[in-house]
């Protein structure tokens, strides 16, 4: 445990911040799943709307530092590229 009044500041708000990355994380998880369910399902209107969600989070991820704006690259075109195979 820290006994300096900063570190121990340091400790409480590293411990919000990871929350709100963790929140933030499942959430973009989650959009990423109704996408590729959508795709699965192969109804391409359900798709192409929840596939502007998805890329949005892994948008917003990137600025916020939550995943790296390479990883987010990968995931955009991934994606991308399933939708396109829907038609």
């Amino acid at each position: 445990m820290p006994n300096i009044k900063s570190a121990k500041k340091r400790v409480k708000v590293t411990e919000t911040k990871t929350l709100q990355n963790k929140m933030f994380k499942s959430a973009m998880k989650t959009s990423v799943k109704k996408y590729k369910a959508a795709i699965a399902e192969g109804n391409k209107e359900l798709a192409e709307k929840t596939y502007l969600d998805a890329v949005g989070m892994v948008d917003r991820a990137v600025s916020k530092g939550i995943i790296h704006k390479n990883n987010a690259a990968r995931k955009k075109s991934q994606y991308t590229k399933l939708l396109n195979g829907l038609a």
